[in-house]
């Protein structure tokens, strides 16, 4: 089955992108395989997928802004938004094309559920997106859209902007959230420790997403209320790309695709929606 066949609808998916440039470099801040699983998954995760997406859509943790904004650069360029990492992490490359004409489809489809969006025709693409998509589709061919955060992170705001977005599904449109399902830097660079937090909210949040529709975005809107949910999200934009991803498929439920224990902490991935096949 092929992307451009209209009767395919694409799984909306919220995924780990590691932290900074992991998977291309030795790791040194914690065993030297820290990140081995996740990279593994990430480059089996096209072939789970099925059939290849005509276009990618990705809101990333690492670009915030005051309304919505979306990438309308025919190239964008990347953003090597880490610090002290070797020289070569800063010299990786990911030649995917954008898209403005989706941008400008998607400016429209907000515009039409009431979203305030812009298109920027300056902002690149931030390693939240090209790291964990190098090992995802690293041929770099597949059209690919990036769009901010709402800087407010809420959580309402960011559902409805999946949601508003979830037509794109059926027209080849790969929809991602990209964040940590845990994301507490103080703890996880705490080493040899377990974080038992990590798991309790783990596990609410794999309970969470299997449920849909209005149920399942009350809980996401009241995460702050879930077991250990400072704990693993002392700032939450790591988990707002969550949101959005939940938005695009509101009334299917989310299976957790993806799960390890990363410096004591357990992460998962989350796909909402069925494989291709």
């Amino acid at each position: 089955m092929s992307a451009n066949d209209k009767t395919t609808t694409f799984p909306s998916l919220y995924i780990p992108h590691g932290g900074g440039p992991c998977f291309f470099m030795d790791w040194t801040m914690g065993p030297e395989d820290t990140w081995h699983k996740m990279a593994s998954w990430l480059r089996q995760l096209a072939d789970s997928i099925g059939a290849e997406p005509a276009q990618i859509v990705v809101c990333s943790a690492h670009w915030e802004s005051e309304a919505i904004r979306i990438n309308a650069k025919p190239r964008p360029a990347l953003i090597y938004d880490y610090l002290g990492f070797p020289p070569h992490t800063y010299e990786l490359e990911y030649p995917a094309p954008g898209s403005p004409q989706l941008a400008e489809q998607i400016q429209g489809l907000l515009d039409t559920a009431g979203i305030p969006a812009a298109l920027d025709t300056e902002h690149g693409i931030d390693h939240g997106t090209f790291i964990p998509f190098k090992l995802i589709y690293p041929e770099a061919n597949i059209p690919l859209v990036q769009i901010s955060l709402r800087q407010d992170l809420d959580p309402a705001h960011h559902l409805a902007v999946g949601r508003a977005l979830a037509p794109l599904r059926q027209q080849g449109t790969l929809i991602v959230g990209s964040g940590m399902s845990y994301h507490n830097m103080q703890a996880l660079m705490t080493p040899g420790q377990n974080k038992p937090d990590a798991l309790k909210f783990d596990n609410w949040l794999r309970a969470t997403c299997a449920t849909n529709g209005q149920k399942r975005a009350d809980l996401l809107c009241d995460w702050q209320k879930a077991p250990s949910a400072h704990e693993a999200h002392p700032r939450e934009e790591h988990l707002l790309p969550l949101m959005f991803a939940a938005g695009a498929a509101e009334n299917e439920a989310g299976l957790a695709i993806y799960r390890d224990q990363v410096l004591g902490a357990q992460v998962s991935a989350i796909q909402f929606g069925p494989s291709i096949g």
